[in-house]
């Protein structure tokens, strides 16, 4: 029998037809690979993005002190209230915020024959507009600019911290405004007061001038260094710090407490104050900032539940 006759283009083309789908066989398996390991970078970028803070909503500022509280905080001349009375004291004004989930506030006033006291509550719930910021982190950045402000002694030691540096202060205006505005300003603000990083400002006239430790009409005020100087405060919340001032000005005499402490995103400011008609009677230290840390103390306490 004859043999069949050897093409040899014939074995070329079927060897090249071969190639070209072995070849189109390893990109599409090639591609296929590609995509499942974008996915599995999604999931593992998603899985590393900050947590967001233990708080979720805010609660209603004014019903949160004690009754017993409000009534050492703010006392009397010893003549008894009317239910009236009693109610427009210790029911306080809540200040006027957008968004109550991220700001709320609260106000308490009483005058006396003797002077005037007043206690304003500040609660503001910090959200990171960032993915790589956690809540809490956020949170503890406005913290610390608010104890950079009030030149708190740094702990262990009676150097104030160090102030902000004008790039740092250029990035925070720079950032969003974290928590709800109030009044038709659009700034953060309450009732009575605009608000400055985050706190309400004392419903008291603005003071044009503050005592020196050599002052004479300031020798009631917690000398540096002092157990009642202003200084960092431990066991409230995750961070915390008082400032205490003494005001002499044209004004009025009063003292002015503050305690501003942290718990996860959440910061809360105490401004305290007494205000004396008497400017020979100077206001005492010690009866304040233990009222001011008990409120706060019980603040902390109802937030953690």
């Amino acid at each position: 029998m004859p043999r069949k006759s050897f093409v040899p283009g014939a074995a070329l083309l079927v060897t090249a037809a071969l190639a070209a789908g072995l070849t189109g066989c390893s990109g599409g398996s090639a591609t296929g690979t590609s995509g499942g390991e974008g996915k599995d970078g999604d999931t593992t970028a998603a899985s590393q993005s900050a947590q967001p803070g233990r708080y979720q909503t805010l609660p209603e500022a004014c019903g949160l002190p004690a009754r017993s509280t409000l009534r050492d905080m703010l006392p009397g001349d010893g003549q008894p209230l009317s239910p009236a009375d009693a109610q427009k004291i210790y029911g306080g004004r809540a200040d006027i915020t957008y968004d109550t989930d991220r700001r709320v506030g609260c106000q308490w006033t009483r005058e006396t024959t003797a002077g005037t006291r007043h206690l304003t509550l500040d609660i503001q719930r910090v959200v990171s507009y960032s993915t790589a910021v956690s809540d809490d982190d956020r949170a503890q950045e406005l913290y610390l600019t608010k104890e950079r402000a009030a030149k708190i002694p740094s702990a262990g030691s009676g150097t104030p911290s160090t102030p902000a540096s004008p790039t740092d202060t250029a990035k925070d205006q720079q950032k969003p405004t974290d928590g709800a505005t109030s009044t038709g300003d659009g700034k953060d603000g309450a009732a009575g007061g605009k608000k400055t990083d985050g706190a309400t400002a004392a419903s008291t006239p603005p003071a044009t001038a503050s005592p020196t430790p050599s002052d004479p009409a300031s020798d009631s005020a917690p000398g540096p260094g002092g157990p009642l100087a202003p200084r960092i405060l431990d066991g409230l919340g995750d961070t915390a710090f008082l400032n205490d001032q003494l005001i002499t000005a044209d004004s009025g005499v009063h003292r002015d407490i503050t305690v501003v402490f942290r718990t996860s995103n959440v910061i809360v400011t105490i401004t305290y104050d007494q205000w004396s008609t008497d400017k020979t009677q100077l206001p005492e230290s010690q009866e304040l900032q233990d009222k001011a840390r008990s409120l706060a103390g019980e603040l902390a306490d109802s937030l953690s539940e």
